[in-house]
Formats: structure tokens, C-alpha cells, sequence
């Protein structure tokens, strides 16, 4: 029978024995070596190419799991990796998920719920849990959104002419048609001009709307590269 190759991380030489004792008196487990921080963890993952590692979520900084977990997939994206927390932390677990774990381990757990995780973690046999399915959805779809409110913005940047570039800078920052007429040196009525083209162009019927979607693309970065052609 093929052991499952068992590494954990955690910094409390306490847990790392408690969960060695655990592992260690199991047929079809092997306790392939302990580390005590993250960079340790990613260390010996190299060497060691465990099939199993437990990951303390914070170790050297808060992060540190998450950080060392993330490293780890990257490199070895066949490896499973399941968390080891003290509390249920919505937003530390979510990081953690969203890094590439595959489950996570309350350290008072039984030692059942221990070494059924790890085996179905090892088997494929993990369900990810409704309330971070549910959160990792709705973090996508915000992505999703954000990506094609962005794409959609720089392709509506590429169709201004430099001058309505120019005019829809001075509108970011908040200038009206005869600050900008000024700043320009041009008259009201060709700023007044330019601007109904900018909101023609991004199908929009307010500078107010332009100026927040702007501001979801964050047009301010944006400025210093883009250049758009006549």
C-alpha cells in the first residue's frame, strides 16, 4: 500500500509534535518532514515533493501560509495543501482558497475530522465548503466585471482624438467647459463640442457618468501611457 507522504508547517513545536503523533500511527501515512515557518516550508517542499503538506496560516507574519502555500502550487501544482488555523477567519480562509488550498483543518479538531481531510484531500475527494464557494463566485464575477469594464474603457480611449483626450483629462479632474476653454485656449463652443463627442463615444449621458466609470478603470494610471491616436 502506498503511504500518503504527510509534511506540515507550523511554528508551536507543540502542534507540529501533537500532529507528527497523529500521522505517524496511521498504516497509510508517512510523516515526510516538519517545517517551522514559510520559507522553510517552501524549502523543504522542494526537497521533500510531499503529497500532503499542513500549512500553518500565520508563522513568521500573518500571511506567511498563505504566502508559502501560493509559492508552493506555483512550482508544484500537483501538491495538496490544507490549512491549519486556530479560528474560522472568513477572510484569512478566502486568501487562502483564492492561493490554491484545498481545505483547511481547525487545529481542535477530532482526529478523525484530521485524517479523513488529509485522505480526501489526497483521494480528490474534497468538497469545497458553501460559504467560500460562494465568496470565490462572487470574487470571480467581480473580476469578470472589472476586467470587461476596463477593456471596454481602453477601447473607448483608443477612439478619442488627442484633443478629446486632452479635454477628457481636464474633465477627470473635475474642470467645466470654461476652465478647460481657458486652460486650452480654445473657445466654449469647441470644448462643448468635444465633449459631446466623449459622451458619444462612451454611450453616456453625463460627464458624471463617464467621470465614475473613469474612476473604476482607474483612468488616473492610465494618463501617464496612454496615447491615443487621431
Amino acid at each position: 500500500m502506498k503511504q500518503i507522504r504527510v509534511m506540515m508547517a507550523d511554528d508551536s513545536p507543540e502542534i507540529r509534535s501533537y500532529f507528527s503523533n497523529i500521522i505517524s500511527h496511521e498504516e497509510d501515512m508517512e510523516l515526510a518532514g516538519t517545517a517551522s515557518s514559510g520559507v522553510e516550508a517552501v524549502r523543504m517542499a522542494r526537497e521533500l515533493r510531499p503529497d500532503i503538506i499542513l500549512m500553518d496560516i500565520q508563522m513568521e507574519t500573518r500571511v506567511a501560509g498563505i504566502s508559502a502555500s501560493q509559492q508552493i502550487l506555483t512550482e508544484f501544482p500537483g501538491t495538496k495543501i490544507i490549512i491549519l488555523t486556530i479560528l474560522e477567519d472568513d477572510d484569512l480562509l478566502f486568501q487562502a482558497y483564492c492561493a490554491g488550498v484545498i481545505d483547511y483543518i481547525i487545529k481542535t479538531d477530532s482526529v478523525h475530522q484530521i485524517l479523513t481531510s488529509i485522505r480526501n484531500a489526497y483521494h480528490n475527494q474534497m468538497i469545497l465548503r458553501p460559504k467560500y464557494a460562494e465568496k470565490i463566485i462572487q470574487e470571480l464575477k467581480r473580476v469578470r466585471e472589472e476586467q470587461n469594464g476596463l477593456l471596454y474603457g481602453l477601447n473607448i480611449l483608443t477612439m478619442l482624438s488627442n484633443s478629446e483626450f486632452e479635454v477628457l483629462k481636464c474633465l477627470y479632474q473635475g474642470m467645466n467647459a470654461r476652465q478647460i476653454s481657458e486652460s486650452r485656449y480654445v473657445s466654449q463652443g469647441t470644448v462643448k463640442t468635444q465633449i459631446h463627442s466623449i459622451l458619444k463615444k462612451f454611450d453616456m449621458k453625463s460627464v458624471s457618468d463617464v467621470v465614475r466609470h473613469l474612476k473604476e478603470i482607474r483612468f488616473d494610471h492610465i494618463i501617464e501611457t496612454m496615447h491615443p491616436g487621431n
